[in-house]
């Protein structure tokens, strides 16, 4: 799918960046022990996926309410499968849980680590935020 705003690729792009910079940090902070750094990479996955999950999910709404609007390229008007679409997104809430839950109590990755990781998408949004206000 093509990414129709400029601002949210910006943002995945910053949130890869970051992510890989407070990796980088967390090796050379914590010299000869790579936990801080696999604990970015988690949240930095789980951030991914979560973005992910959100995007693809309101990406299907919106697909469905133009097409039972009639205002997509896609043929005749029809009604979307609410049903179906709730089943989804309650599906990759349900799987990110899992993935959260296996990260801190089974692979034991660095809470802080988690946290920076996570915190990735806020700081790369902060930033196009700035970006966006800025004359």
């Amino acid at each position: 799918m093509a990414e129709k705003d400029p601002a949210l690729g910006r943002i995945e792009r910053g949130a890869l960046v970051w992510c890989g910079l407070i990796t980088l940090g967390a090796l050379a902070w914590r010299r000869g022990s790579p936990d801080v750094a696999l604990g970015v990479l988690g949240g930095g996955a789980l951030v991914g996926a979560s973005y992910w999950a959100i995007k693809s999910s309101v990406g299907r709404l919106t697909a469905a309410l133009a097409r039972r609007a009639g205002t997509s390229e896609g043929g005749p008007p029809e009604r979307p499968r609410l049903g179906l679409a709730l089943a989804v997104f309650v599906l990759r809430y349900a799987l990110l849980g899992l993935l959260a839950y296996v990260m801190i109590a089974r692979l034991r990755l660095h809470p802080v680590g988690l946290f920076l990781g996570a915190s990735s998408m806020v700081a790369a949004a902060a930033i196009e935020a700035t970006r966006a206000v800025r004359p």
